[in-house]
């Protein structure tokens, strides 16, 4: 059984970083593209980043882009979003994902979620 399990939410200003962890388990991590999806009250799940098995391919939102980070250690089985320069919209429900494949390809859905973790970001 896959299980990912994110940290590293919180209360945070406007203007500042905060970095999520997603630790997995359950299967071999290194072989799965992951990914992270976010929601706001109010508002459908959205695609933030992923990365592929072996990092070489990465895909942030377009609107993110320059301020969302994503990155993995395959040696401890994590995944991670750095976020900078966050803003009040920013504030969301963060899902760490694990796909079905090594690449991602736009569009995927994951086939394993975690529970979420919230971000708060204070104007």
């Amino acid at each position: 059984q896959v299980q990912l399990v994110e940290s590293g939410g919180g209360l945070v200003e406007a203007g500042g970083s905060l970095r999520l962890s997603c630790v997995a388990s359950g299967r071999t991590f290194s072989s799965y593209a992951m990914g992270w999806f976010r929601q706001a009250p109010g508002n459908e799940r959205e695609f933030v980043a992923a990365i592929s098995g072996g990092s070489a391919t990465k895909a942030v939102q377009d609107s993110l882009k320059g301020r969302f980070t994503i990155s993995r250690d395959n040696a401890k089985n994590t995944v991670y979003l750095q976020m900078t320069s966050l803003k009040p919209d920013d504030t969301a429900i963060y899902y760490c994902a694990s796909y079905s494949r090594y690449f991602y390809t736009t569009g995927a859905k994951p086939d394993y979620w975690g529970q979420g973790t919230q971000v708060t970001v204070s104007s």
